[in-house]
Parts: structure tokens; C-alpha cells; sequence
């Protein structure tokens, strides 16, 4: 019964960040494009890093 109270919990956890992470993706992207827009090439870079991360995370979380 335990087992299952926690993973009903994780699986929640998991669904709630794939969902910040998702939105956060969406941030950065919009970002990605203004800076593409300015020809900003330090906040592009900036950018690309954060939706690595973002991307490896989504990764991790089997939500890609």
C-alpha cells in the first residue's frame, strides 16, 4: 500500500515539473527568438544553454 501511495505521489511530482518544465521551454524559446530578432549573440547563446538543460531534463523525465 505504501509502494503504491508513492508512486502515485512521484508520479504527480514528475507530471507537475514536466508541466513547469514545458512552460519554461516556451519562455526561453520566445526569448531565443527576440534575441535571434536584436542579433544578439551573447543572449542567444544564453538561451540555447537554458534549453539544453530544459531539454535533458524533459529527457530524464521521459516527458520528450
Amino acid at each position: 500500500m505504501k509502494q503504491l501511495i508513492s508512486s502515485t505521489r512521484k508520479k504527480s511530482v514528475e507530471k507537475e515539473r514536466t508541466a513547469m518544465l514545458r512552460l519554461e521551454m516556451d519562455y526561453e524559446l520566445a526569448t531565443l527568438f527576440e534575441a535571434m530578432k536584436e542579433k544578439n549573440e551573447d543572449k542567444k547563446s544564453n538561451c540555447k544553454l537554458r534549453l539544453e538543460k530544459i531539454r535533458q531534463e524533459l529527457l530524464r523525465l521521459k516527458a520528450l
